[in-house]
């Protein structure tokens, strides 16, 4: 959620501000409502302010901040969780006497108790947020005759929760850094060192990365970059290089990153599916679980668009022969589960930093159970702390709204689920391989934006499906509400009449996904029929072969493919529908309110 930038120059570098307000500008995409910076080049120097970073940088403008390419300087986006967005709750915070700065992202649950005994002390607090005891509980132990380092790491040792933190002295050229269960990441570079809470804050300035594990603490100077354990032991790391560059994560032209990335959904595919299929075999030639002993069920958990992601996995394993469930992962407690040493748990997520789902994962691990997570990012928490880990390979992802890491996850989890059951195709791999140039037929051909301007002002939005449709239906109506602001429902198209139909009428279309021409075609027909009769609109995504046009007002078509095929397919459409309705209504389509790309609190 919040995000962390931090940057220590060697003299030969960049100017530290113009790199904390690049930094800060590459983390926009994780959502943030307050904005601030410290820097230190003798003197501490500290600017905030509530609202977008263009309120930070309107104020340095008129101010005359510590600057230069020697000066230390860390920077923080804030995501409200204790105290509403203000300028005294934007991050960074000082200690009374502004001689340390600390921004923090995570949650510090005994920071009541922690506030409480320094308040006792004539400590006073200037926020309501949770991060402020931090700064303070470090002045007490500089007060106590503590070094910096000393001072920093006591500090951090009284803390409870989940925390990414970093802290500046004033008089120092030093940044010194800890995380438990939110990321950290490390840039090495030649002109000096950052540090982030992911990656696109820095990949301007260097490709070469240290991933930061839970109870590490780093140290950055001009010249170094030291690693070391809870209690001061210097550790081992290795440093990787980043695959994609500045230019991957930019908008290549359009308007929005969500489109941007909409239309990236075929070479992401291409990508995932790479060195992986055997058309000869008609096999999976994943390199998973080998030497590992599991047993069914298998249970996949989630949050979020990614759930849904496992909804569909979960549905393929099912069909082919594998006893599996897709939970919450808000909602998973291995002790309610029969978890043991040959059970299998897999995680979906497209950060790898989701709060919920590492906490499920790290449950499932102290069950016994082995542990497989599914991600987009290299070197995330649940790529390091699971047993085996499948990159879906779709690229960097900035837009809130997630659209081509959820068709590289069915992708994927179609392999994956192939994999677990054994299930040989060489038709399976034919439609796999088929389903990029399906994706650009919709691309080429959409009627999407006349449907959103069509249906832009409807009072709510049903979206049905049935079978491995019904997870997409989800998935459809969730990237409605998220960038439209507009009420939507998915629905499994067989439980309109349990319900759902009392609220349907002129103003509510209905968005009906209808591939194929078999039973759950017919099917959902029939529940089409039933909204039809009552005066509302049908929007169908079809392929045709069911005929399903005759009872639709609108149509938006789809390639004819397999059923796993045009599950994946047929979300594009979806996809772009709600794009251009949240385009039509003016919204903020890349940071939608309220929201965060990677939720790294529970």
């Amino acid at each position: 959620m919040c995000g962390i930038i931090g940057y220590v120059g060697n003299g030969d570098g960049s100017d530290a501000l113009d790199v904390l307000l690049s930094g800060l500008s590459g983390l926009e995409y994780r959502g943030y409502d307050s904005a601030g910076i410290a820097l230190s080049n003798g003197e501490l120097d500290v600017h905030k302010r509530e609202g977008e970073l263009s309120a930070l940088e309107s104020v340095l403008e008129s101010a005359d901040p510590v600057s230069g390419a020697d000066a230390v300087g860390i920077g923080h986006t804030r995501w409200s969780t204790h105290g509403p967005p203000s300028d005294a709750n934007a991050h960074p915070h000082t200690d009374a006497d502004g001689r340390v700065a600390v921004v923090h992202n995570g949650i510090i649950e005994n920071y009541q108790s922690l506030r409480s005994s320094l308040a006792e002390d004539g400590i006073s607090f200037e926020s309501d947020t949770d991060t402020e005891v931090v700064p303070h509980l470090i002045a007490s132990y500089l007060e106590a005759g503590l070094e910096r380092e000393g001072a920093f790491r006591r500090a951090v040792r009284q803390l409870e929760g989940s925390y990414a933190i970093a802290a500046v002295f004033e008089g120092s050229d030093t940044i010194y850094a800890a995380r438990h269960e939110s990321p950290l990441v490390l840039g090495i570079g030649d002109d000096g060192h950052y540090l982030a809470s992911d990656v696109p804050a820095f990949i301007e300035h260097t490709d070469r990365v240290i991933y930061l594990e839970d109870g590490e603490f780093a140290t950055l100077t001009p010249e170094t970059v030291t690693v070391t354990d809870h209690d001061g032991t210097s550790v081992e790391t290795s440093i990787e290089t980043i695959e994609w560059d500045a230019e991957d994560a930019g908008k290549s032209g359009y308007d929005h990153y969500m489109l941007k990335e909409i239309h990236e959904q075929p070479s992401g595919i291409r990508e995932c599916l790479r060195g992986r299929l055997s058309e000869l075999t008609g096999r999976v030639t994943l390199d998973l679980l080998e030497g590992t002993d599991w047993d069914e069920p298998v249970t996949l958990v989630a949050c979020g668009t990614s759930y849904h992601a496992a909804l569909f996995g979960a549905a393929l394993l099912r069909r082919w022969g594998i006893n599996a469930q897709a939970i919450l992962a808000s909602q998973f407690h291995a002790d309610q589960l029969p978890l043991t040493s040959s059970s299998l748990v897999l995680g979906v997520t497209q950060s790898g930093e989701t709060a919920d789902t590492l906490r499920a994962l790290r449950e499932a691990q102290r069950a016994g159970a082995t542990t497989l997570a599914l991600t987009n990012v290299v070197g995330s928490s649940a790529a390091r702390e699971c047993d085996h880990v499948c990159y879906i390979r779709a690229g960097p992802e900035i837009s809130v709204a997630a659209t081509k890491s959820f068709a590289s996850q069915q992708v994927a989890l179609t392999m994956v689920a192939a994999l677990l059951s054994d299930h040989r195709s060489r038709e399976l791999i034919e439609s796999l391989r088929s389903i990029p140039d399906a994706i650009q037929q919709v691309l080429d051909t959409t009627q999407a934006r006349t449907v959103a301007e069509t249906y832009r002002d409807a009072e709510s939005y049903f979206f049905i499906g049935r079978d491995l449709h019904y997870p997409v239906a989800l998935e459809g109506a969730l990237k409605m509400k998220e960038i439209t602001y507009k009420h939507a429902e998915g629905f499994a198209a067989g439980e309109l009449k349990h319900g759902p139909l009392a609220l349907v009428g002129e103003q509510t279309p209905v968005f009906a996904l209808v591939t194929g021409e078999g039973r759950a075609a017919n099917k959902t027909i029939g529940n089409i029929k039933e909204v039809e009769a009552r005066g509302v609109p049908i929007v169908a995504i079809t392929d045709g072969r069911a005929d399903v046009e005759r009872y639709a007002d609108h149509v938006l078509s789809v390639p004819d493919l397999e059923p796993i095929a045009s599950s994946v397919v047929a979300n594009v459409q979806l996809q772009l529908v709600a794009y251009w309705v949240a385009n039509e209504l003016g919204r903020s389509i890349d940071k939608p309110r309220h929201l965060a790309k990677s939720v790294t609190v529970e």
